[in-house]
């Protein structure tokens, strides 16, 4: 018997797509499957003609090797590729002022170390994420797939991008508006962890309502994060820098972190978009208001 969960109408696709469940859920490291799932692993690089315009033969060139690509990174390639052609994204730029979170985390790196917890700054850039979602409800919704229905979320689940050694994947922190600063450091470190050793659960996985990707710790000034459908928008993170802020008199050197909104600009425009970044980087300059 089969210990893949799939509805009716997603093993009919299945068939009609002549893919094999088993194989899917293994490649994904789940074992519930969604006609989502399906869709992105019957879809593939095509022209309009069904050619594939990139095949080349390289070694005509010079030397070259190969390296299969998991189904794994197959499929999360295909979901990418599908959601860049799909949807219409704007990328949205700002800065926040991360000089009160740094000064609260080493006050609190004491309690941290005896709780064991590792306090970062990603903890509380989701907390404010989270109480941002709840001020811009548009944000936390996802658009039907003829376009014509908006299901807005009465719930607040982050995403986490993990870069692993298997792929790029996506643990969700559940009910993050009811959860405090603690809990929420705990359950990224959890999550971060186990993505590494491919130990995420199926139920920790997807129905977030937006993701955040952070590259802090690598590098980088910006980027134009990719939106992760059905989510509608994704905020992209990169490393803090101290940056020379005129305060009226002098210029003062100010640590601050990046912040990159990718949205779906048939939901949201540029106004709001503004408006949301705005008050989430208001959040992030004064940690007391994100635990209000």
């Amino acid at each position: 018997m089969s210990d893949v969960t799939a509805s009716p109408s997603v093993r009919a696709l299945a068939r009609e797509k002549q893919i094999d469940l088993e194989i899917l859920a293994k490649d994904l490291g789940r074992t519930t499957l969604t006609r989502e799932d399906v869709a992105a692993g019957a879809s593939g690089p095509a022209a309009a003609d069904g050619t594939i315009y990139w095949d080349v033969d390289h070694s005509q060139y010079g030397p070259v090797s190969e390296e299969p690509m998991s189904r794994f990174a197959q499929v999360a390639a295909q979901n990418l590729a599908a959601a860049q052609t799909l949807i219409p994204a704007v990328t949205h730029h700002d800065r926040a002022d991360v000089s009160a979170i740094e000064t609260f985390r080493k006050a609190l790196k004491p309690e941290a170390e005896a709780r064991g917890v590792k306090l970062t700054g990603l903890a509380f850039q989701v907390k404010a994420l989270a109480r941002a979602l709840k001020e811009f409800p548009r944000f936390n919704a996802s658009l039907s797939a003829d376009g014509k229905t908006l299901t807005l979320k009465h719930y607040i689940h982050i995403g986490i991008a993990v870069d692993s050694p298997f792929g790029l994947s996506v643990p969700v922190i559940r009910d993050v508006d009811k959860k405090g600063l603690w809990e929420i450091a705990a359950d990224i470190g959890d999550l971060a962890a186990r993505a590494q050793e491919r130990k995420v659960r199926p139920n920790e996985m997807g129905g977030a309502s937006m993701t955040i990707t952070n590259l802090g710790g690598i590098g980088g000034t910006a980027f134009s994060p990719i939106v992760n459908p059905p989510e509608l928008a994704i905020l992209g993170i990169t490393r803090a820098e101290i940056t020379p802020i005129w305060d009226g008199e002098m210029f003062q050197p100010v640590p601050m972190v990046p912040l990159d909104l990718s949205y779906d600009h048939r939901v949201i425009n540029g106004a709001d978009a503004a408006r949301f970044t705005t008050y989430l980087v208001n959040l992030i300059a004064d940690p007391r208001r994100i635990m209000v």
